[in-house]
């Protein structure tokens, strides 16, 4: 019954197809008339008649120049009923795009082949970072922090009891396909003094669809067909987790939002409960990504959380793909004050384990006067690359323009994609991991 809907009034679907079978018959009468139309009764005489009265003449040489061409104007009807056809389809499928098909599918195969490379992290770092992955490959996947308890996210948390939805929306938003009015409606957020104040749309999105479907997972999914989002995004757990800090003098803050602002040195951070269920599609993803990309994003706040639940650290460090840091080109206030490139990568081994980092990548570009004069009034200073003291942890490292530098420092999508697909192609891993000094 589905087959027979094509012939449905209107579908401008008949016409074509009525035209190539024409074409068949006309390929089908050329070829009996080359090779067989002298064992089929009757058909002899009346090729000779029409030939003859056609020519003058009479021969094989003749007969067979008329199936020839008889055959060719049968396969021109053919081909032309085949795009009339593929392009009446094409018009209603993608009414914009129709003239750039070619180049659609070219783009979608070509993404479809990238390497598989599974991201993880949170925060605003992780979203620019998969900014510039989506046109690089299809085969990324997000890991994502649901530690935050602050701003919109906290809010809904603590009212609904859903994991913390900002960060696995900016990833959503960041993987997106799809018209700049949508990315814009996900990340709009209420002004005013009422009960939506300070929401975004695409947090209420995501607790909305979270109730209706009554799984975060199917929620993400559901969300993802919306945005047309190029590759899969999940949280490291669905468990309702808290991240605490024990601090250099012992004292303990508990909360994500509150670590920053005690301004201690952080020695380690726990999440609670310690045990903790992961995603099983997240673990999956880990297990056959060809590269692991750690951050950038804030060290211990959105980068850590994901390592602290169960099994995922340990997936990170059996796998044989390779396992990038990205280190973050400015210091954070009450959280990596004074640290240089080798103590930040000290503090995920730490929290990790061996094997967890194969290669830091870490920003090279020199920050202008101004702007350092200008982060330097915020309390953030350039990370210092300590080359020596990262090869003595055991790690490789690589140096390369990574920012952006405007009016503020960020990192620049396209350049971090560009040196991650290098390093994914470039260097390889051996399966006898390097021997670590740490």
């Amino acid at each position: 019954m589905h087959l027979l809907k094509w012939l449905y009034p209107g579908m401008r679907f008949k016409r074509w197809l009525f035209l190539f079978a024409i074409g068949v018959l006309l390929i089908s009468i050329g070829l009996t008339i080359i090779f067989n139309y002298k064992y089929i009764d009757g058909v002899e005489e009346f090729i000779f008649r029409i030939v003859y009265t056609a020519t003058g003449t009479y021969n094989y040489t003749i007969t067979n120049v008329v199936g020839f061409l008889v055959a060719l104007i049968g396969l021109v009807i053919m081909l032309v009923a085949m795009r009339m056809t593929i392009r009446s389809i094409i018009t209603v499928l993608l009414p914009d795009s129709s003239e750039k098909l070619v180049d659609l599918i070219y783009e979608k195969r070509k993404l479809d082949r990238g390497p598989a490379i599974t991201v993880i992290g949170g925060g605003t770092g992780l979203s620019v970072l998969l900014r510039g992955l989506k046109e690089a490959t299809n085969n990324v996947t997000a890991v994502v922090t649901v530690a935050d308890d602050g701003g919109s996210s906290g809010r809904l948390r603590s009212e609904f009891g859903i994991i913390p939805p900002g960060d696995l929306r900016n990833c959503l938003v960041a993987l997106a396909d799809t018209e700049p009015l949508m990315e814009k409606l996900f990340q709009y957020r209420f002004e005013g003094k009422s009960a939506l104040a300070g929401h975004s749309f695409g947090n209420l999105f995501i607790a909305a669809m979270t109730q209706v479907t009554g799984d975060v997972e199917k929620a993400l999914m559901e969300s993802s067909k919306v945005l047309a989002v190029k590759g899969r995004v999940f949280p490291a757990s669905t468990a309702k987790i808290r991240l605490d800090a024990t601090m250099q003098d012992g004292t303990v803050v508990e909360g994500e939002s509150q670590i920053p602002l005690v301004h201690k040195k952080i020695k380690r951070v726990h999440i609670f409960p310690r045990q903790v269920e992961p995603v099983a599609s997240a673990i999956s993803a880990i297990k056959n990504a060809e590269a692991i990309i750690l951050g950038p994003g804030s060290l211990y706040t959105s980068i850590m959380p994901n390592l602290l639940v169960n099994n995922v650290a340990e997936t990170v460090r059996k796998s044989k793909a390779i396992k990038i840091y990205i280190c973050n080109v400015m210091t954070q206030p009450g959280e990596t004050d004074g640290y240089t490139v080798s103590m930040h990568v000290k503090a995920i081994l730490e929290h990790a384990g061996i094997g967890s980092v194969d290669y830091v990548l870490a920003n090279n570009k020199p920050i202008s006067p101004s702007l350092q004069e200008f982060y330097a009034q915020k309390g953030q200073y350039p990370v210092i690359i300590d080359e020596d003291e990262i090869h003595e942890l055991g790690v490789g490292f690589v140096k390369a323009d990574l920012i952006n530098e405007t009016n503020v420092i960020h990192h620049d999508s396209e350049k971090l994609a560009h040196n991650i697909m290098q390093m994914a192609y470039g260097l390889k891993t051996d399966n006898r991991r390097r021997k670590k000094k740490y």
